[in-house]
């Protein structure tokens, strides 16, 4: 492309001054490098938090389910994570109820599964995610119930008894069908949260080689799902579970994605398998409500967009789920939800992840994308029905026009003022501009 022109004397008029060279373009997308497919972005609601949202108005939790998934009103999430309980009835708040509170006497025993129906909740706003279009649900255990552990106790880490693994598996698989009843299709399924941490409330220890064994078990019984593992408590210690599972044919059979979680360890990088990897729990650590954009807390809305982008494009993740799409009091979750005052809080948080998810739909695929301006921090994806959509980070403090868009553009800016709000694609020059606000997220929506 002819970017100037040369100075030049022709019979003693004077040079005409060349054109300065046209610098490279504030973003370029290459969609011949294509990278990992999209599975989707969601939240969980797990430990009973739906009970927040059932203590509204029916107004209001309307309002905050669209909030979750509604593609025109909220962020359009498209995976739940559902929390298989392992305490008995009437556990205190925090505690998920079990399917089999109670041993059925021995491992060997017929179990004496029980069903309410409704799951701390989780079945209703499950079944409400379906009617707003989510096709994905991902059911995770934290422990099994504390009689199948050697510590006789759900919380507080623990192993699972050998003996009691086939009949932890058969417990996982009965608790999808009864989802399957209530009209859910469970179609992704964990049967370990954190392995490598152990908490006072429901969690269960496992080494990566112990997981590897026990896929084992589960695989040929869970064959109707797709299994996960292993939700570790970092990134980094992820890898180590990854590397088990895909060191042993026999396990890397039945794993279909990989997870992990970043609290110990940020995404920086990729987790060791050719398979999908998820993203799969995470939020920010803090000791206050926090609802602004950008404010150096750690906790706030360009917090949660850098990592969203760090793990689409170091870690190549297909999905990304936070935690937790609701709760109360100081809490890093996308909302507040107050069942004493009836009322609810929007955080930045959720602007920041809908940015992403809103237009990123499942079945998408990640576009090699790169910026001149090394303070803004792009990805690219095409969706199936063919539309492109650039998602633009601008970390630094000054504006960056992008000019060359092609076809019909939309933006959407979020910042301290806008929330998804659509800005004007300048289409006066060739190609058409848009402008990155600084310390702000753009997305852009070419079709």
């Amino acid at each position: 492309m002819l970017r100037g022109l040369v100075a030049i004397s022709l019979l003693g008029l004077p040079a005409v001054h060349p054109t300065p060279p046209a610098g490279p373009p504030a973003i370029t997308v290459n969609e011949r490098v294509r990278h990992q497919e999209i599975d989707g972005f969601g939240i969980s609601q797990a430990f009973r938090r739906n009970e927040l949202l059932a203590a509204l108005s029916p107004a209001q939790q309307r309002e905050v389910l669209d909030l979750w998934f509604d593609r025109r009103k909220g962020a359009g999430l498209s995976i739940l994570r559902l929390g298989i309980g392992s305490s008995p009835a009437g556990s205190p708040y925090d505690h998920m109820v079990s399917i089999q509170p109670e041993n059925p006497g021995g491992p060997d025993a017929p179990p004496k599964y029980v069903w309410d129906g409704d799951d701390n909740s989780q079945v209703w706003v499950a079944k409400e995610a379906q009617r707003y279009g989510v096709e994905r649900f991902f059911a995770d255990a934290w422990s099994a119930p504390g009689y199948m552990k050697d510590n006789g106790d759900d919380k507080n880490g623990g192993t699972l008894l050998p003996e009691w693994r086939r009949a932890y598996a058969n417990y996982l698989v009965a608790y999808t069908n009864f989802y399957r009843r209530e009209g859910i299709r469970i179609t992704d399924l964990g049967f370990t949260n954190e392995p490598d941490w152990t908490a006072t409330y429901a969690s269960m220890r496992f080494t990566p080689e112990q997981a590897a064994d026990f896929v084992k078990v589960l695989g040929p019984i869970a064959k109707n799902v797709k299994l996960t593992c292993c939700d570790s408590f970092g990134w980094t210690e992820a890898k180590a579970y990854t590397a088990a599972i895909e060191a042993d044919p026999e396990a890397r059979r039945w794993v279909k994605t990989h997870t992990g979680h970043t609290y110990a360890s940020p995404v920086d990088g990729p987790l060791p398998t050719a398979r999908k990897t998820w993203m799969s729990e995470w939020n920010p650590n803090g000791d206050t409500w926090n609802e602004n954009w950008d404010d150096g807390s750690g906790y706030d809305g360009l917090t949660i967009a850098q990592a969203v982008h760090d793990a689409l494009t170091l870690g190549r993740v297909s999905a990304y789920v936070y935690w937790l799409g609701g709760s109360r009091g100081a809490t890093r979750a996308l909302l507040q939800l107050d069942d004493v005052a009836k009322q609810y809080h929007v955080s930045k948080r959720l602007w920041a992840l809908a940015g992403y998810s809103r237009f990123i739909r499942p079945g998408a695929v990640r576009l090699e994308a790169s910026a001149a301006d090394p303070a803004v921090k792009v990805s690219a994806f095409r969706n199936r029905d063919g539309s492109r959509v650039v998602v633009a980070l601008n970390t630094g403090t000054a504006p960056v026009a992008w000019q060359g868009l092609r076809g019909r553009a939309a933006a959407y800016v979020t910042d301290e003022t806008r929330s998804l709000t659509p800005v004007s694609v300048d289409h006066t020059v060739k190609g058409g501009t848009v402008t990155l606000p600084p310390r702000a997220l753009t997305t852009i929506v070419m079709s």
